[in-house]
Order: structure tokens, then C-alpha cells, then sequence
């Protein structure tokens, strides 16, 4: 199952298929008891996708075989034992995939010619993801992280491993300390491989960064190169070797303070916006605001849904799941329409919005 949603995948995503692209999407449980409701729950939105296909005069016969073939080996490739709250399932004539979300989505079955992705991209900017280069004499591992874990990253060609080097144990000796290691030239040069190709991987992918590292490895990174000098340091040795669960437990609390940092952050912009006018606050205002391309900054609260529907006029009002017409996955559609005009968007913990109602938005002009 996919998890981590890059810039080219996202674009590889949007690109027009060959009617149709179906989007399966289903909601899915951690833990028990509710997670015993998923296998029952997926079986059947699939077979609804497939009742759809069948009665959909616009699908011939020969796609609509290839589209339920694919359909079938995605549900096969399902691993609900490690799900998280979400489930989406693309299929289109000869290719499908599944991904697997930290937020949850509304049980749905849509039809087109481009997947659904709206609720991908929400869930990864909830995720907020993360690089980690852990750093050694002989080795510079990448991890991509989010919101509880982080997994080895193999992008711009990490891990980058230098070949074993005899050191001069009698000059290291003499000079009285191990740092000596991180002075030795061919070290110095190997870890300015290192930081061009992180550098690389930041262009493409820009994310926060932390470097873990013994002490005199994080200085000689700092002396040596210029993408780490900006990065959380994490005086922590050993983790280029290390398990993604030691990385994890090793760089959390510094996540966990720059989330608090950043939510802080965001309090006080929103209260000076607030001040002057540049201010949008609940789903309808917010929504209007990010139709026209005038949010600069969106906040959103972690667990924040609403159902709505729109009435005369394009404005949204409550409603209920089920209800014709309903939107269920709205807030996802507002955080896909301001990452699309440029806007940064933050998800923050409940209750951080006050009387904002779970979103609000800085607004351009």
C-alpha cells in the first residue's frame, strides 16, 4: 500500500486516464473493536463500484473487465492488519493502486476520468511530513517521517554508503579523541556528497529537516555544507545503522516541539490577521475565500469534518451524512484548493480555533 504522496505522484495522479478512473474510498480503524467492520465494509464499496461499472452505458464491455480485474487484484493487495484511517483504491484500464491514509474519508464510489484526490492530499499535508538524515563517518541515511513513524527513504540515491578506510590509529591517538575521524578529509568530503544530495532531494521534496549524528558529526556537517546548517540538530549517534523505531524514538520529542512551535506560530498570526481585517473563520467563509484564490494562510484542526450542502447563491450550510446533495469531505476539498493557489496550510490540534469553528484562513487581500 502507497503512503507517501510526492509532487510527481501527485501530478503522475491528476493526469486524465481513460474513462473510467474509478476512486474507491472507505474509512478503516487501527484498532479493535471497530476495525472489525473493515474487511465487510471494503468488500462491499467495492462491489458497488462494480454494480456502477456494470450499469454504466458509457463503459464497454472489454474495459469494464479490465477496470473490475484491477479492482479485484487492488482488494488482494489490501492489508487492513496495518490500516490506518483511510482507505483509497484508483482503478482505471491497466493500472490501479491503493493508498493507505492517517485521516479518515467518506465511503464513496466516483466514476471519471481522473482519480479522486482530494483526500490524499489532505491527509498528507495532516501528516506533516518530515525528512531525517542520520549521519556517520561511513554512511548517511535518509528517512521520510509523519505524523507517529518514520521508514528508510531511498530518494536521491540514499543511503550514500563510503567504502571501509584504514585511519591512522597512532595519529587519532595522539590527537587524543575519536571526533578526529570527522577532520579527516575523505570523511569531510564524503559528507559534502551528502549534503549537495540532500539539497537535491529538498528542491524536489521541501520538507522540515532534522540531522541526527554524534556531536562532532552534526559540526562537521555544518562546517562542510549549507542544507544542514537550517536543520533540527539531534545529537544522537549510531541511527545511520539504526531501526526506524530507534530514529523515531529519537527525534519525536524534537517533532513534537517544533509542532508546538509552529501551532504558537499560527495563534498569533491568525490574531493579528484578525486585527486587521485579512480574516476568515468557519467552513462557508473559508470556503468562499479559497474558491477565489485569496487564502495565504489555512488552519485547520486535526479532526475537524462537517457535511454541508450548497444552497442558492454557492453558499454552504450543514448537513447530513446521507442527505442529497451532501458534502462529506469538504475540508479536504479547501485544503486541495488552497495548496493548489499557493496557500500554507497547517493542521492543528482541536480546540487550538476557538471560536473560528475548526478552520480559518489568512487571507491575501
Amino acid at each position: 500500500m502507497e503512503h507517501d504522496l510526492s509532487p510527481s505522484t501527485l501530478s503522475e495522479l491528476r493526469r486524465p486516464r481513460a474513462y473510467p478512473a474509478v476512486s474507491v474510498l472507505t474509512p478503516t480503524h487501527r484498532r479493535e473493536p471497530e476495525n472489525a467492520q473493515d474487511p465487510v465494509r471494503l468488500r462491499n464499496v467495492v462491489a458497488e463500484a462494480k454494480k456502477q461499472l456494470e450499469s454504466d452505458p458509457a463503459v464497454t464491455r472489454e474495459r469494464r473487465s479490465d477496470v473490475v480485474r484491477q479492482l479485484d487484484q487492488a482488494l488482494r493487495e489490501v492489508d487492513l492488519a496495518h490500516a490506518e484511517d483511510g482507505l483509497v483504491i484508483f482503478a482505471a484500464p491497466g493500472e490501479h493502486q491503493v493508498w493507505s491514509l492517517g485521516r479518515t474519508v467518506p465511503e464513496r464510489v466516483v466514476l471519471s476520468d481522473t482519480f479522486l484526490t482530494r483526500n490524499l492530499v489532505s491527509a498528507h499535508a495532516a501528516e506533516r511530513p518530515f525528512w531525517v538524515l542520520s549521519v556517520s563517518s561511513d554512511q548517511v541515511t535518509l528517512w521520510s517521517g509523519g505524523t507517529d513513524r518514520v521508514t528508510e527513504d531511498r530518494t536521491g540515491g540514499f543511503p550514500l554508503t563510503r567504502p571501509p578506510v584504514n585511519f591512522d590509529a597512532e595519529r587519532q591517538e595522539q590527537i587524543g579523541d575519536m571526533p578526529s575521524t570527522f577532520r579527516d578529509e575523505g570523511t569531510r568530503h564524503f559528507l559534502r556528497e551528502a549534503d549537495a544530495a540532500m539539497g537535491m532531494v529538498l528542491r524536489e521534496h521541501p520538507r522540515p529537516l532534522y540531522v541526527t549524528g554524534e556531536q562532532a558529526a552534526l559540526s562537521a556537517m555544518d562546517e562542510v555544507g549549507s542544507v544542514t546548517k537550517e536543520a533540527v540538530h539531534v545529537p544522537h549517534g549510531g541511527l545511520a545503522h539504526g531501526t526506524p523505531d530507534a530514529v523515531w524514538q529519537a527525534v519525536r520529542p524534537k517533532v513534537a516541539a517544533e509542532a508546538r512551535r509552529s501551532t504558537e506560530a499560527v495563534a498569533r498570526e491568525l490574531e493579528t490577521a484578525r486585527g486587521r481585517k485579512a480574516f476568515a473563520a468557519g467552513v462557508d467563509e473559508v470556503w468562499q475565500s479559497a474558491r477565489e484564490g485569496r487564502v495565504r494562510l489555512l488552519a485547520v484542526e486535526e479532526n475537524y469534518r462537517v457535511t454541508v450542502r450548497d444552497i442558492l447563491g454557492g453558499h454552504l450550510i450543514p448537513a447530513e451524512t446521507g442527505e442529497l446533495d451532501s458534502r462529506e469531505d469538504i475540508v479536504d476539498e479547501i485544503v486541495e484548493k488552497c495548496l493548489e493557489t499557493g496557500a500554507d496550510v497547517r493542521f492543528v490540534p482541536d480546540g487550538t480555533l476557538g471560536d473560528a469553528h475548526g478552520i480559518a484562513g489568512i487571507l491575501r487581500y
